[in-house]
C-alpha cells in the first residue's frame, strides 16, 4: 500500500508524547487495577464510538458492523482489550519501569507480525535501532531505585509483554486493512476491557484514590494518543511506528519521578540518552531513505 513515512512519523510522534504523562496519572489516581480499567475503558470507549458515530452517521453502523466482525476486525478489538487490561493490572502490581521495559518489545513483535500477514522485511536499520533502543531501556531499567518484589516485577515484564505484543498485532492488521474503520474498533476493546473491570473491581474501588486523575487518562490521553499512533501505522511501517513508541518507556518514568517521586538514577537517565539518541539517527535515516526515490526520478 501507499506510504508517506514522514507524515506516519509525525503522527506517531505526536501520540507517543500525548501518551507520556498516562502512567503518572495512574500513579496519582492511587487505584487498584480493575478500577483503573474500569475508568479508562469506560471513557475512551464510548467516546470514541460516539466520535465515529457524529462523523460518519447512525446508518454507518451497519456497515461498519460487518467489518468489525471479519477476522481483522476482531483481532483489532481483541489486541485492544487485551492492552488496555494487561496494562492497568501491570502498573498496579509491578513498577511503571519493569512494565514499559516490556512494552519496548513491541517493534520485535511489530517485524514478526508484519512479516508473517504483510510480507514487510524490516531493514537492517530498523533492526540496528531495535537493538540499540533496547539496549539503552535494558540499561535504563538496570539502575532501578525500587525494583520491587520478584513476584511483582516477574508480572509486571509479562504484562508489559502481553501489551507489545497485542499492540504491534493491532498495528499490523490496522495497516493492512485499510477499510477497517479505527474508531469504532479501538471504542469497542476499548468498552470490553472497561466492563471486564466493571465486574472485577472490589466493591468501592471505583470511587477511591483519586477519580479525576484516572479521568483525564480515559477522556483524554488515551483517546488522542491511540487515534494518532493508529493512523500513524497507516501511513509508515509498523516497526517504525513501534520504535517512536519506545520515547514512552523514556518518558513514562521521567514523568513518574518529577510527579510521583519514583526516583530515576544515573543508569536510567544514560539509558533514556540512549533511547532518543537512537531514535532521532534512525527517523533522520528513515526520512533520508523516503527522500531518495524521489530525488532519482527525473523532473
Amino acid at each position: 500500500m501507499p506510504t508517506r513515512p514522514l507524515q506516519g512519523a509525525a503522527l506517531a510522534i505526536f501520540g507517543t508524547l500525548v501518551l507520556t504523562p498516562d502512567t503518572l496519572f495512574m500513579r496519582w489516581s492511587e487505584m487498584e487495577g480493575f478500577a483503573m480499567l474500569a475508568w479508562r475503558g469506560l471513557l475512551m470507549g464510548p467516546l470514541l464510538i460516539g466520535l465515529w458515530l457524529v462523523r460518519a452517521g447512525g446508518g454507518a453502523w451497519r456497515g461498519t458492523a460487518r467489518a468489525l466482525c471479519a477476522p481483522a476486525g476482531l483481532g483489532v478489538i481483541t489486541c485492544h482489550a487485551l492492552n488496555a487490561t494487561l496494562f492497568s493490572l501491570g502498573v498496579w502490581v509491578a513498577p511503571v519501569s519493569v512494565v514499559l521495559f516490556g512494552v519496548a518489545t513491541v517493534p520485535v513483535f511489530a517485524a514478526i507480525f508484519s512479516r508473517a500477514l504483510m510480507g514487510e522485511v524490516a531493514s537492517a536499520a530498523t533492526w540496528a535501532a531495535t537493538a540499540a533502543v533496547l539496549s539503552g531501556i535494558a540499561l535504563a531499567v538496570s539502575g532501578g531505585a525500587e525494583p520491587g518484589s520478584m513476584q511483582g516485577a516477574f508480572l509486571g515484564a509479562l504484562a508489559g509483554l502481553g501489551v507489545a505484543a497485542a499492540l504491534a498485532l493491532s498495528f499490523v492488521l490496522i495497516r493492512k486493512t485499510v477499510t477497517l474503520p479505527i474508531l469504532p474498533a479501538i471504542g469497542t476493546g476499548s468498552c470490553l476491557a472497561g466492563l471486564a473491570g466493571l465486574a472485577l473491581a472490589s466493591p468501592g474501588a471505583l470511587l477511591s484514590g483519586n477519580p479525576a486523575a484516572i479521568a483525564v487518562t480515559g477522556a483524554l490521553i488515551l483517546p488522542v494518543s491511540f487515534l494518532a499512533i493508529s493512523h500513524a501505522t497507516r501511513k509508515a511501517p509498523a516497526t517504525t511506528v513501534s520504535l517512536i513508541l519506545l520515547l514512552e518507556t523514556v518518558f513514562g518514568p521521567a514523568w513518574v519521578w518529577v510527579g510521583a517521586g519514583e526516583a530515576m538514577s544515573l543508569r536510567e537517565i544514560a539509558g533514556g540518552a540512549v533511547v532518543v539518541g537512537s531514535l532521532a539517527v534512525y527517523i533522520r535515516f528513515a526520512a533520508r531513505e523516503a527522500r531518495a526515490p524521489n530525488a532519482a526520478k527525473p523532473d
